[in-house]
């Protein structure tokens, strides 16, 4: 299985969204809360170009947010990208 990173912060829902489907999909992944330290937002917004979270990258494929997680859920590609557990 790739390496995941997901960027949270504690009080977005679609962070625990996003956690409890790869849980449900027996991902193990590295969260890092951009909330408590100083300089990982901005960290995270130069290396996704964007400012919200969750940003989820699955290996050195950056999926997005939820939203983009989900839909590839639906569309059955999810798994694949995940690899074999």
């Amino acid at each position: 299985m790739p390496e995941i990173l997901i960027y949270t912060t504690t009080i977005c829902p679609y962070c625990v969204m996003a956690k409890r489907l790869l849980d449900k999909k027996g991902a193990s992944y590295t969260e890092i809360n951009v909330g408590v330290q100083t300089g990982l937002r901005e960290e995270m917004m130069r290396k996704t170009k964007r400012r919200t979270v969750p940003q989820i990258y699955i290996g050195d494929f950056h999926v997005g947010g939820f939203d983009d997680l989900y839909a590839l859920e639906q569309q059955k590609k999810l798994d694949a990208l995940l690899g074999p557990s």
